[in-house]
C-alpha cells in the first residue's frame, strides 16, 4: 500500500516541481515543504506546510520553540504569524524556492487544494456532474458507538455539521434514522463502504473527500472551518 501511495504522490508533484523547494519531505500520504508568513512587525513565523494526496493542507508552526499551537489551516497560520493584511493567505504564505520566498499561489503546491475545494468543480464531482461526499461518522457521547450520517444533501451536511461540533452529541439527536444506544453499530466490514464513486472501499480521495464547497460549508457559521472557507472564496 505504502508503495503505491509513493507513486500517485510522485505523479501529484514530480522531482522537477519540488526539486528547488526547501525542506521537501514524501510521506505516505503527503508532501512536506518549509513555509512561513511575513508580519511587518513580528517578522517571519515558519512552519511546516503539509500537502495530502486529497487536497487538503495543514501547517505545523515552528515560529518559536514555546509555541503550543497544534496543526492549522494556512487561513489560521495566517492569523497566527500577525500577519498585518491577513486574509488573503495564498498570497501571504510563502515557501522558499531558489532562496527566495515565493507565495503559494505561485507554486504548484496549491493544485490538487484548489480541485478539492473550488465548490465542488475539478474532481470533486461524481459521474452525473454533481458534488460528491462520501459518508461520514460522529461518535456517540452516551454509548460511544460511531453512527453513519449521509452527506448528500445541504440540509444532510449541515446535520452532521452540526453533530460533529456538539461534543454531547448522541444517537438519540440523529434526525432521520431513528436509533437508540440500544441500536448495534454498523460492523467495521460494512463501515469501509462509505459511497466513493471512484472506488467502493477508498480510505479517502479528492472524489469523495470535500475541503469546503457551497454545500457544505455555511456562511452563517462562526466555527473556524466555515469562516475560513467563506474568507477563501472572496480571494
Amino acid at each position: 500500500m505504502a508503495n503505491g501511495v509513493e507513486r500517485e504522490l510522485a505523479v501529484l508533484f514530480s522531482e522537477e516541481e519540488l526539486r528547488e523547494m526547501s525542506g521537501v519531505k514524501r510521506g505516505e500520504e503527503y508532501i512536506e515543504v518549509t513555509c512561513g508568513c511575513t508580519s511587518h512587525r513580528y517578522g517571519d513565523a515558519v512552519g511546516r506546510l503539509r500537502g495530502f494526496i486529497n487536497g487538503e493542507l495543514e501547517i505545523t508552526c515552528e515560529c518559536t520553540p514555546g509555541c503550543d499551537e497544534d496543526t492549522m489551516t494556512p487561513a489560521a497560520f495566517e492569523k497566527h504569524s500577525g500577519r498585518e493584511t491577513a486574509r488573503k493567505w495564498k498570497n501571504n504564505v510563502w515557501v522558499i524556492v531558489n532562496g527566495e520566498k515565493v507565495p503559494l499561489s505561485k507554486t504548484v503546491l496549491l493544485k490538487y487544494y484548489n480541485q478539492a475545494s473550488k465548490n465542488g468543480n475539478g474532481s470533486h464531482r461524481s459521474n452525473n456532474g454533481r458534488v460528491c461526499h462520501r459518508d461520514e461518522f460522529v461518535r456517540c457521547s452516551e454509548c460511544n458507538k460511531e453512527r453513519r450520517f449521509r452527506l448528500r444533501t445541504k440540509e444532510e451536511c449541515q446535520i452532521h455539521h452540526d453533530a460533529l461540533a456538539d461534543a454531547n452529541w448522541k444517537c438519540a439527536d440523529m434526525p432521520f434514522d431513528k436509533i437508540t444506544c440500544d441500536d448495534d453499530e454498523e460492523r467495521a466490514s460494512r463501515r469501509v463502504y462509505r459511497g466513493c464513486t471512484r472506488s467502493p472501499t477508498c480510505k479517502g480521495c479528492t472524489s469523495c473527500v470535500c475541503f469546503g464547497c457551497e454545500i457544505c460549508r455555511f456562511p452563517d457559521c462562526s466555527c473556524q472551518t466555515c469562516t475560513d472557507f467563506t474568507r477563501n472564496a472572496k480571494v
